[in-house]
């Protein structure tokens, strides 16, 4: 079972991650992190990158597909090497997934026209503009198309697919694997839990405030 994470310029590392360290604890799966060339490439933050060790062309039919989120995604919704990749592997994939603004991605792509998805709660607004059906939920299935909240939630939504692919107890033994056990020590990780002021000053500031 091939699983490639699609990174580009200026992604949000967890995004990626997070769904890796699960799948690594699938026995079977090959996971490759795949760019438009292979090399080093930087996160939104500028300051840490992941090698690709393979490029796009390389990966033409994967079993599964991560595209995470970050604000580069904007680069690649209108067309581009990733979006051709994409609606290419997505023609024979088992699974076509994403994390936070990944699945800005997919819908630019067309992938989630009518289709329940979620994403980053600051860009439900975009999601909605681009076709698909917003749902505010940690994660979302709809056919092959599994779609993930903000960053954190690639975690969750990554067991939830162990789980369809491989059985519960398989997605426990991922779980506690990678001791995923979150007690957080605020209860503001959802903009229904966290105060409002927090909550509005957060949306001013996001690049989709106007979304």
């Amino acid at each position: 079972m091939q699983v490639v994470i699609a990174i580009f310029d200026r992604f949000t590392i967890l995004d990626a991650v997070g769904p890796y360290q699960v799948f690594t604890q699938l026995p079977g799966a090959e996971i490759i992190v795949a760019a438009q060339s292979r090399g080093p490439v930087t996160d939104n933050y500028d300051v840490a990158q992941l090698t690709a060790l393979a490029s796009l062309d390389e990966v033409p039919r994967p079993d599964i597909v991560i595209v995470p989120g970050g604000p580069g995604q904007a680069d690649h919704m209108t067309g581009g090497p990733l979006k051709e990749w994409l609606v290419a592997a997505d023609a024979t994939s088992t699974w076509t997934t994403s994390v936070c603004t990944g699945s800005l991605i997919l819908a630019g792509a067309g992938l989630l026209a009518g289709r329940a998805a979620t994403t980053n709660w600051l860009a439900m607004g975009e999601l909605a503009r681009l076709g698909a059906r917003p749902c505010e939920e940690r994660y979302v299935f709809d056919g092959k198309y599994v779609t993930a909240a903000g960053v954190s939630a690639g975690i969750d939504m990554a067991l939830a697919l162990v789980a369809r692919i491989a059985g519960d107890e398989a997605a426990r033994g991922a779980q506690l694997g990678i001791e995923y056990d979150p007690h957080p020590p605020f209860n503001a990780g959802s903009p229904a839990t966290a105060p409002a002021e927090l909550v509005a000053a957060k949306r001013a500031a996001s690049r989709f405030a106007s979304a």
